[in-house]
């Protein structure tokens, strides 16, 4: 402890503790001349404010007060005065801790940041500050009790008793106050829900009993714990340990054997190549020498292929469980996923779990609240970055019980009446719901729906609130970025920013992101062409691989596509630049309901020039698409994306 500091708390002892002990001292034992004492006071209050306050503000305002009554007592030669400094104190603590109810935060919530800087944005800040309320009125009932006895022994008792009271008496019972409240907190915190990263997971940092994720409905008592979780990476670990291989290859379609084994290879410091599919030949392309850990197949010890529920099967080796649980030191972590590259071999993006932690902390923060209430459940592949942080590791974190196997089809949705849930997906299933549940409400209780992985056009989105009751919260980002930004399209076509992510635009209008999940600190730069408002939200506008010159015209494909999908006909489009002699348009079209009742009778060339006299209306001729295709649905990948490779092979065939 420096000097300064070591006086300023020797100072304030005096000044709180000592102070009616002294007084009486001086008064009644030593018969000190009032005026005498009143300059000693003031001389003492005076040294002590300059002594603290430059560095102890609060305990500068408290030798103010004691100044002023050493003043007051000085002037009016009254032994009165002195002895209402501690009724003064319990007045201004009454005051202080008072208006915090009313300008908040409260004052013990005050405290509490001050102490734990984490809890800002965590998901027990609302409980915390519920109770630090309630504690903070506690205390300012206490003050009114305090600041009456003090009263009291002022006017009603002996300067002996008053010395006894204030200086003994008041802060036996301040200390029994604080004993008691510290029991109590110790009670409600393991009642107060707490977001527990992957990166600080203890073996005790649940109950043995949490139920980690389940199968079918919630209700079904086929459920994983957290005794299951430590078992599970235990077995794990003892594999991946007795490997000298540095890189595993993983791919799981149950979550549950993906978190385990996630985990695992963590635990034991392995980089993880996140495989996005399972066809042989891309395994093979980022397969390499790596161990490939996998719930798909068997085990093939001869190709380095090992199955997970096989390895989980097996009986915990000895001394497993009683070993020291790993610490995954986030920083250090590797893990690669892969995205398509313009070259068309994938393209490795490597990643650390401090920035997917970090996402998912800006996710608690914003709608913790929501993913309490619910169970979730996801249509995603977790081999997917957007999947990883909120199939896997978001509901992890949160304690949020996830179902294990991905929903497939649509009609599943209809199951999950059961309790109130999250649901995880992409645009291309809601796209599939909408259209199947048209104009049905599912009646399912409360859900929240995130999606990502594309636009969703404000169709979709209205068709998803009349079957769910809810308008999906779209999240934007990729696998470079994570999460930067989001919207509800019910409030327009706006995005805005995560309060974490810096955006602006470069000379070609396209998207620059800087956030804590982007390592480079001159940000990244998107493809995305945007326009900015002046409140810090943004609209976007295509991407710049989307602009084709025809004719030294600059056409906007993505422009194209909103035309026709605003005609109320379609509900999906591709819209591609072909070249032969010349480069034209061309478009997929998938039609609606309505779309299909137009045209049912139709032949095919009378549709096209309903088309291109639809879209003389916006465009010049050279714009209009001069070759069509009606196919009932758009080529995707796993993720809705469309395949725009296979959408030319449409227009190559005959």
């Amino acid at each position: 402890m420096s000097p300064a500091r070591l006086i300023t708390t020797i100072l304030t002892v005096i000044a709180a503790v000592l102070y009616p002990a002294l007084i009486y001292y001086s008064l009644v034992i030593r018969n000190v001349p009032i005026r005498h004492l009143s300059l000693i006071v003031i001389v003492f209050a005076l040294f002590a404010f300059i002594a603290t306050t430059s560095k102890k503000k609060s305990f500068a305002k408290n030798y103010l007060i004691l100044l002023a009554v050493g003043v007051l007592c000085l002037f009016f030669n009254s032994t009165l005065i002195l002895k209402f400094y501690p009724l003064i104190m319990n007045l201004v603590f009454l005051v202080s801790f008072a208006v915090t109810l009313f300008f908040p935060p409260n004052m013990i919530f005050r405290f509490a940041m001050l102490q734990d800087k984490t809890i800002k944005g965590s998901l027990g800040e609302k409980y915390i500050d519920a109770y630090c309320r309630k504690v903070t009125i506690a205390w300012g009932c206490f003050f009114i009790f305090n600041g009456c006895a003090a009263a009291f022994t002022i006017f009603f008792t002996s300067d002996a008793f008053w010395a006894v009271y204030n200086g003994g008496i008041s802060y036996v019972l301040i200390g029994t106050f604080f004993l008691c409240e510290l029991i109590i907190r110790s009670f409600v915190q393991k009642r107060i829900p707490n977001a527990i990263a992957l990166s600080c997971i203890k073996k005790n940092s649940r109950l043995k009993s949490k139920v980690i994720c389940y199968e079918g409905i919630y209700s079904d008592k086929n459920y994983k714990t957290w005794k299951d979780f430590i078992e599970g990476t235990a077995k794990l670990r003892v594999f991946i340990n007795k490997r000298e291989n540095k890189r595993f290859l993983l791919y799981c379609e149950d979550y549950w054997h993906f978190l385990l084994a996630f985990a695992s290879l963590l635990q034991c410091k392995k980089e993880i190549l996140l495989s996005a599919n399972i066809s042989s030949d891309y395994i093979k392309e980022i397969k390499k020498d790596a161990p490939f850990l996998t719930d798909h197949g068997d085990t093939n010890e001869e190709q380095n292929i090992f199955n997970i529920a096989s390895l989980l099967a097996s009986p915990i080796p000895e001394g497993a469980l009683n070993e020291r649980f790993p610490k995954i030191n986030a920083d250090e972590t590797s893990i690669v996923m892969y995205t398509s590259g313009s070259t068309g071999t994938p393209k490795e993006v490597r990643q650390r779990l401090t920035e997917f932690e970090n996402d998912n902390k800006f996710v608690i923060s914003k709608w913790g609240e929501e993913l309490l209430k619910r169970k979730l459940c996801s249509t995603v592949s977790q081999q997917h970055i957007y999947g990883l942080l909120y199939s896997v590791l978001l509901p992890f974190t949160t304690g949020v019980p996830f179902k294990r196997k991905k929903i497939e089809y649509p009609d599943e949705i209809e199951k999950l009446t059961d309790t109130e849930y999250i649901i995880i997906t992409i645009p291309a299933f809601l796209k599939r719901v909408a259209e199947i549940e048209h104009g049905k409400n599912l009646n399912l209780k409360s859900p929240w729906i995130f999606t990502s992985g594309g636009v969703l056009d404000l169709q979709t989105a209205e068709k998803t609130n009349n079957v769910f009751g809810f308008w999906p919260l779209e999240v934007y980002g990729s696998t470079e970025t994570s999460g930067i930004a989001w919207r509800q399209s019910k409030d327009g076509p706006e995005w805005t920013p995560f309060e974490n992510a810096g955006i602006s635009k470069n000379a070609d209008s396209c998207l620059v992101i800087k956030s804590p999940y982007i390592k480079d600190q001159n940000g990244y730069e998107t493809s995305d062409l945007i326009e900015i408002s002046e409140d810090g939200r943004f609209i976007l506008k295509g991407r710049i691989d989307s602009i084709v010159k025809i004719e030294e015209k600059r056409i906007s494909l993505t422009e194209v596509e909103n035309r026709i999908l605003q005609s109320g006909l379609v509900k999906d489009v591709c819209v591609i630049s072909l070249q032969e002699k010349r480069q034209y348009l061309a478009a997929a079209v998938v039609f609606n309901e309505n779309g299909i009742k137009e045209f049912s009778q139709t032949q095919i060339f009378k549709i096209n020039k309903y088309w291109r006299e639809y879209l003389s209306r916006y465009f010049e001729g050279v714009v209009i698409p001069r070759k069509w295709r009606y196919p009932d649905a758009l080529p995707a990948d796993s993720q809705g994306k469309k395949k725009r490779e296979d959408i030319i092979k449409l227009f190559k065939e005959v």
